[in-house]
């Protein structure tokens, strides 16, 4: 047995301790949460700064590792995604060491679980042999509707290279997908399959479905992709797509940067759970433009937090993350948002059971926020994995 004490203990799932102490055996599992002086001191090694659990990274693109500082910030959506198209080829041996390299510096980053992308099987055996928790989404992406049920198909052969426990096909976002691929979708998957789609990253996106007007026409003409059958919907992209979505299955939507208030509302009415995830440094990173928290805080929404990938960020770190949301708005109490990089992410990926709180019996990690000594999240703090 092992006693860490800190100036504060963030259990997440209840109140924070000054002066806490986390127990944890050799295999990592919490074993008791103690306040000071219930402890014989001798047994405890003391630590400056704030104890919590390993975080959730709730979206990433593993496989994209190699692209880092390949794409120019600031293009907008649809230049980006046309970049990251042309380019993301590359040698077999550098992918995979690049993988490796991001995957190891999630870990000591703190990050326990991911909850990572794929349009490929190649982050197979990185997460295999990783000590981060992986849930693998695969991606499925068709705009004709003869190839709907061939690129399903595919995704499924895709997700067999994964822990099937830890993985699940999806669509990829409302502009790669037409209504034939979501309403198919619903129908080939069970209730157990966690969906998770980018959604309204760009205004674009809603200017495509509104208006069929914006630079989303211009993407599909140089990539040589027909949407001759898209029709205007009078409304934004979410509102457009959600009544096609599974009802009973866990959704996350991911990046949300132009999501409205009215596209909050229509969400509610449909009555559904939903995890709204937040890639702040990735939305500034593309668009340079962040998303309205206030929005997803007004109506109690859940909101988890992402890295997305090393094509669009500069870093794989949930605290970087959580510092750019807390400048913004730096109202926000950190008692909420160590929420949203834990325990939240945790239930989202159906793995709060075991990860996401410091609670006995868990084996959740344990991370150290250097120079963290009062509720503030201070953009000097660091991070270091301690278990």
């Amino acid at each position: 047995m092992k006693y860490y004490a800190a100036d504060i203990v963030f259990p997440v799932t209840g109140p924070a301790i000054k002066k806490g102490i986390v127990a944890m055996d050799d295999h990592g599992v919490i074993k008791g949460i103690y306040n000071q002086g219930e402890v014989d001191d001798s047994k405890v090694e003391f630590l400056k700064g704030a104890l919590i659990p390993g975080f959730v990274n709730a979206h990433c693109h593993l496989e994209l590792s190699h692209m880092e500082g390949l794409v120019p910030q600031h293009t907008g959506l649809p230049q980006f995604l046309m970049k990251v198209m042309n380019e993301r080829g590359a040698k077999e041996k550098s992918v995979d060491k690049a993988m490796e390299a991001a995957d190891k510096a999630m870990y000591e980053n703190g990050i326990q679980a991911v909850g990572d992308h794929a349009n490929s099987a190649v982050s197979a055996k990185v997460k295999e042999n990783s000590p981060i928790q992986y849930h693998t989404f695969v991606e499925v992406m068709a705009l004709a509707d003869a190839d709907v049920e061939s690129r399903i198909d595919q995704a499924k052969e895709i997700e067999f290279h994964f822990d099937y426990k830890r993985s699940s096909i999806t669509p990829h976002a409302p502009y790669s997908c037409s209504k034939t691929l979501f309403k198919t979708f619903k129908k080939v998957v069970g209730e157990d399959n966690i969906i998770s789609i980018h959604n309204q990253e760009s205004d674009e996106e809603n200017k495509l479905f509104r208006y069929n007007k914006g630079e989303f026409l211009d993407f599909y003409k140089q990539m040589k992709l027909s949407v001759d059958g898209f029709r205007a919907q009078a409304r934004n992209s979410l509102q457009s797509f959600l009544p096609y979505i599974p009802t009973k299955n866990k959704l996350i939507l991911v990046h949300n940067t132009y999501t409205s208030i009215k596209d909050l509302d229509f969400v509610d009415r449909m009555g559904r759970k939903v995890y709204f995830c937040l890639c702040p440094k990735a939305n500034l990173y593309i668009e340079n433009k962040l998303p309205k928290v206030e929005n997803f805080l007004l109506g109690g929404h859940e909101i988890i937090i992402g890295t997305d990938s090393l094509a669009s960020n500069t870093s794989l770190d949930i605290l970087d993350e959580l510092k750019v949301i807390h400048a913004e708005y730096p109202h926000l109490d950190f008692n909420e948002t160590i929420k949203w990089a834990t325990i939240n992410g945790a239930k989202a990926l159906n793995i709060d059971h075991e990860l996401g709180s410091l609670e006995e019996g868990k084996k959740p990690g344990l991370v150290l926020l250097e120079g963290m000594e009062s509720f503030k999240l201070d953009p000097k703090i660091k991070v270091k994995r301690i278990r």
